[in-house]
């Protein structure tokens, strides 16, 4: 088997690819995470592309996973927030409205690189200050672009989703595989 390596701090981003019943080693890259400007569809694939090209650097012959999501609400990029009024903030302007998530992936190795982005569309409800303090109280979302995780308490804020789930969470796990098997890893 090839050896696999995912450059990520996130558990998500493990608990996704776990789920693809891969073995792997999870290696921080140590990159700094700078504020998206510009096209944020090219500024998460090239931060994908620096915390892949960070850890193959240290890991030669090893396939490299790494990724970087973004959430921007009418073109303005929405980080992780530093605090629960923060994430208030953040969740007062995702209400009732529709927002973009952005996710760069790079599969990286021995210099062979695939680079690119996948987008989800996701469609918030009106949601009551109640909701806004309960969520924003919980912590959850203090970690994660755009103030929230779908796959956890943030589902109760979603309405909709055009795209693929995983994106939203921070791997797109369809398009890892497909990328996977350019590089000759099978999941069967």
């Amino acid at each position: 088997m090839v050896g696999i390596v995912l450059a990520s701090k996130s558990p998500r981003r493990r608990e996704l690819l776990d789920g693809l019943g891969l073995r792997f080693d999870v290696e921080e890259p140590g990159v700094e995470e700078p504020a998206i400007t510009g096209d944020p569809g090219a500024a998460v694939a090239e931060l994908a592309r620096a915390k892949g090209r960070a850890v193959a650097a240290r890991r030669p012959g090893i396939l490299v996973i790494a990724a970087d999501t973004a959430v921007v609400v009418d073109g303005v990029p929405l980080a992780k927030p530093a605090d629960p009024a923060e994430n208030a903030l953040f969740l007062r302007r995702l209400s009732g409205r529709d927002h973009t998530v952005y996710t760069g992936l790079a599969v990286i190795r021995d210099g062979v690189e695939s680079v690119g982005c996948q987008e989800a569309r996701v469609s918030f409800r009106d949601l009551t200050r109640g909701e806004i303090e309960w969520y924003a109280r919980s912590g959850e979302g203090l970690d994660k672009a755009g103030g929230y995780a779908i796959q956890g308490r943030g589902m109760a804020l979603v309405r909709a989703i055009e795209g693929d789930y995983a994106c939203v969470i921070g791997l797109p796990v369809a398009r890892l595989v497909e990328v996977l098997r350019e590089f000759g890893v099978e999941l069967a």
